[in-house]
């Protein structure tokens, strides 16, 4: 009996704004990404009482695959955070919900976006160089969990990537 091999399937990613019916399995991501995830009541905050936040989740098969957050502040867009569940990643769904926020920060006005990443997630850094950004600086001791840096990198244009012919 053959088995169908779900890597090489191509995803059929919704994008959605998330909503709080999205948080336990938003909770469940959270934990499984960060060494000090947020609380739920961090996100409900982020969703009902922060005017300045936009977050969105990628649903796989209706499963909330992984979500991105982001705040938007006059013509800036700081990234919070982007996590997919362990099962879904190297699909291509972080990149995904990048290219959202960066499509919903464009549309706001936005000219320039921002993050902060640790300098021992390779993976992240190389999305984010993937999409042009660049590292400007550091925050010396910003995890408070291991007393790590963070690199903050920029991305000064959030204009549409030109078609390659």
């Amino acid at each position: 009996m053959a088995v169908e091999n779900t890597q090489d399937r191509p995803l059929d990613v919704m994008i959605t704004e998330m909503q709080l019916s999205d948080l336990p399995a938003v909770m469940s991501i959270e934990r499984q990404s960060f060494p000090t995830p947020w609380s739920e009541r961090a996100f409900v905050s982020e969703l009902t009482r922060n005017a300045y936040a936009h977050y969105i989740v990628a649903r796989v098969d209706g499963e909330v695959a992984g979500y991105a957050g982001m705040w938007l502040i006059l013509d800036e867009a700081h990234v919070t955070n982007i996590a997919v569940n362990p099962k879904w990643r190297g699909r291509g769904i972080g990149d995904r919900l990048l290219t959202e926020l960066e499509h919903r920060a464009r549309a706001h006005g936005c000219t320039r976006m921002t993050l902060e990443v640790r300098p021992s997630n390779d993976v992240a850094q190389a999305l984010y160089r993937k999409h042009g950004f660049v590292a400007r600086g550091v925050r010396p001791g910003y995890y408070s969990d291991t007393n790590e840096d963070a690199i903050i990198m920029w991305k000064d244009s959030l204009e549409p990537e030109r078609t390659r012919e």
